[in-house]
């Protein structure tokens, strides 16, 4: 039970973070590799099909909600 603990505060504070910024976390900026990488490894498991089934609904809403933070090019 420990872990899901960890992971619902994990999700908690990634949501928070892009919810209070309006972006995603930044690769360039230390503070924001945990989120970042907690995010990547996460996603890697959904793609390989590993994650709990219990948590891929609220891990799909959140890729929703970065996918309205995704970065544009602005040269374009």
């Amino acid at each position: 039970m420990r872990q899901d603990e960890r992971w619902l505060a994990r999700y908690n504070e990634l949501k928070t973070f892009i919810e209070t910024n309006k972006r995603n976390p930044s690769k360039h900026r230390m503070e924001e590799h945990d989120i970042l990488n907690w995010l990547k490894a996460n996603r890697k498991l959904m793609n390989a099909g590993k994650m709990k089934p219990e948590r891929i609904q609220m891990f799909e809403e959140l890729l929703t909600l970065i996918e309205q933070y995704k970065r544009v090019n602005q040269y374009q």
